[in-house]
């Protein structure tokens, strides 16, 4: 259950609360992304640097975001939880211009680690309301 506390707190303290003063205590410093082709940080490894901005990016784009987390299930070197996005669209999200709405997404993201630290996610599942 160590890893499964790691990515509540993760998700919490650097989603949720914006904290991106406490990335390197949850990321290792090579972040590999796997997720859906459309996403633009897809198939990149992102340094500490580079995860901060990937999150200035997310928190430009949606500046109220809050995960929730509705299921967690932890392995030995990955933990998958199912989550629901809510927040309001103020900033550009690749071509798409900003809605300026509120967006409520289901959606699995799959979290690898390596010694307790999170080395990415795997293919996040995103339903959109």
């Amino acid at each position: 259950m160590i890893k499964e506390k790691i990515i509540h707190e993760f998700i919490d303290q650097i989603w949720n609360n914006q904290r991106k003063d406490l990335v390197e205590k949850f990321v290792a410093n090579e972040y590999q992304i796997h997720l859906d082709t459309g996403d633009n940080w897809e198939g990149k490894k992102l340094n500490h640097i580079a995860f901060k901005e990937r999150l200035d990016f997310s928190f430009n784009s949606f500046p109220d975001m809050n995960f929730e987390i509705t299921s967690a299930i932890e392995e030995e070197n990955h933990v998958a939880i199912t989550w629901i996005l809510t927040g309001t669209n103020l900033g550009k999200i690749g071509d798409f211009q900003p809605t300026n709405q509120k967006i409520n997404t289901n959606g699995m993201t799959i979290y690898y680690f390596k010694d307790n630290i999170i080395t990415g996610p795997h293919r996040s599942l995103i339903e959109t309301k």
